[in-house]
């Protein structure tokens, strides 16, 4: 069968409905369309793509599933590697990391690899019941700091380790930048709460509204038992714009 040459379209709202509300712009693979964008991996042998990642997810091996129609194992094949699936599969930079290095994207489109991340991970949001057994803990805590991208990857792979793990957030919603820096019809809010979600199944202790340096001190955390600090304060305080009801959390 040829390849196909361009990826498959991603549908998205039409501009005079997107127009008048905030909702997600892009709308999401389905399953044939999905299936088709996987029979475009050529599965090659130096898999440049996972070179191109940077938590090196086993890109041909996730997308080899999808093309088998296993789309459960395809969530999990990605969460060995990362938290934040849904996260990733809509805002990372992809065209600059793990398809810009496609061995297809020489000669054609290179394959869409964050579309069929979102995919995979939408599938599991919106159809798996089963619950998250949290693994066994290994008898050591630890403390992060901040309660953005960085701090609750950092979170989810200590926890499927068995790390006893608290994350301390300033303000009053987990999800830094994801939640306050990104607009909702780019990276809807309700995706980062089914994150979060996940990693508290996971086990993972989120304390919102605790600034540390004020509210508790790193050296109070060592005192507490934490055998290590994790500081993922973020880039800067936000810039609020002084409105009513800014502050209120009318999003989930």
């Amino acid at each position: 069968m040829a390849i196909e040459p361009k990826k498959n379209i991603m549908p998205t709202q039409d501009p005079k409905e997107r127009a008048c509300n905030f909702h997600e712009v892009a709308l999401g693979y389905d399953l044939e369309t999905a299936q088709r964008e996987a029979q475009r991996c050529l599965n090659c042998k130096n898999k440049p793509c996972i070179e191109g990642c940077p938590v090196n997810i086993d890109i041909p091996g996730f997308i080899d599933l999808i093309k088998n129609g296993d789309i459960e194992g395809a969530y999990k094949h990605i969460s060995l590697s990362s938290s934040l699936p849904a996260v990733c599969g809509r805002v990372c930079p992809q065209e600059n990391q793990c398809e810009k290095l496609c061995t297809l994207g020489k000669k054609f489109e290179p394959v869409a690899i964050g579309r069929l991340e979102r995919f995979a991970a939408d599938f599991h949001n919106n159809s798996c019941t089963s619950e998250i057994t949290p693994p066994e803990k290994n008898g050591h805590k630890v403390a992060i700091v901040g309660a953005g991208p960085s701090g609750l990857t950092c979170a989810g792979d200590l926890a499927k380790k068995g790390y006893d793990v608290t994350v301390f957030e300033a303000l009053h919603t987990p999800g830094g930048v994801l939640v306050y820096g990104i607009p909702e019809f780019r990276l809807p809010k309700s995706i980062v709460a089914k994150e979060v979600e996940t990693l508290r199944a996971l086990g993972v202790d989120i304390q919102t509204n605790v600034v540390i340096g004020k509210t508790l001190t790193v050296d109070e955390l060592f005192d507490e038992g934490y055998e290590a600090v994790f500081i993922g304060s973020g880039a800067g305080l936000p810039n609020f714009m002084g409105i009513p009801g800014e502050s209120l959390n009318g999003v989930y």
